[in-house]
């Protein structure tokens, strides 16, 4: 048995996710194991990568589409079965440094209060920008965000560091953590499921590390742009819903008391700002998911 499981989910994007493929096969192979998700694909993305690729990965086929989250849950899951000490959750829209895993492996095994880490993330269009240098989280305005986005590489982003949340983009974890504190929520599909179960790692007393010699590089945007830009512009709508909706979600969930009030007057002034923006641009499909999103996620929630 390998020791790493490194998860793709693939949707009607076979030749994205072959070149995926094709970069961590540069890396050495004899550690890990590439377990790909098809999520119902409606294209002939299963036959072409079975064909490309055959019993060089693992490749697990899912009825339907059931989102970043619902994708992943199915490899990890295979992975808990298999029993891989790591899981490695990858975009299939990145490219990897050959030596990738090397330093996170090697973190894991020496810090067992180390619960995820995160690669150093670039854009793959200019690999001198930072897509991802750590992940924080303001409590007092409720406010998830990067560091490093889209500026050149400094030495803020060559630091190993605790962070507070792990983008799914690249999120190496350990099987005996998913199995105690359980998978990513389904109901997110996709947007703030990974802030969640870096919260609920974190909530279980493990640290969050950014590891900056672990190098991933990300074409980005392939989760939310739509093949033609029309009168909407390129961001589907549903991005827009799920955005909404899954933040309110998120903050009920964890916000604690304290900052109740002040996250509020935040989110309500965001949400009423990126409306005005939408209602200026003329984007009123994307003004209904919106307010859909508000309603979605005032009356519902996550449960813990």
């Amino acid at each position: 048995m390998k020791k790493v499981a490194v998860i793709l989910v693939n949707w009607n994007s076979a030749s994205i996710t072959s070149d995926c493929i094709l970069s961590l096969q540069k890396a050495p192979i004899d550690v890990f194991d590439i377990i790909v998700v098809d999520n119902g694909s409606s294209d002939d993305s299963v036959a072409q990568l079975r064909n490309v690729f055959g019993d060089t990965i693992i490749l697990l086929c899912s009825p339907v589409n059931s989102g970043f989250t619902g994708g992943n849950n199915i490899g990890m899951r295979y992975a808990i079965d298999k029993g891989y000490t790591y899981q490695m959750l990858l975009n299939n829209d990145t490219f990897v440094e050959p030596n990738f895993l090397e330093p996170l492996i090697d973190y894991m095994d020496q810090h067992p209060e180390a619960g995820i880490i995160q690669s150093r993330i670039f854009f793959n269009h200019d690999r001198s920008l930072i897509w991802n240098g750590g992940s924080y989280f303001n409590p007092f305005w409720g406010h998830a965000y990067t560091k490093g986005y889209n500026q050149p590489n400094s030495t803020v982003t060559e630091t190993l560091k605790k962070v507070d949340w792990v983008t799914g983009c690249a999120f190496f974890t350990r099987t005996s953590i998913l199995k105690q504190v359980g998978l990513l929520a389904e109901p997110f599909f996709i947007y703030y499921e990974d802030t969640d179960l870096s919260f609920r790692i974190k909530n279980a007393g493990y640290e969050l590390i950014y590891h900056p010699d672990s190098i991933v590089y990300h074409i980005a945007g392939m989760a939310y742009r739509q093949k033609k830009k029309g009168k909407e512009g390129i961001v589907s709508p549903f991005v827009h819903y799920l955005n909404t909706r899954n933040r309110i979600w998120f903050l009920k969930k964890y916000t604690k008391a304290q900052f109740v009030p002040s996250t509020v007057l935040y989110n309500i002034a965001y949400t009423f700002a990126l409306l005005a923006y939408l209602v200026i641009r003329n984007r009123p499909q994307k003004i209904k998911a919106v307010l859909k999103g508000l309603r979605d996620g005032l009356r519902g929630r996550i449960s813990s």
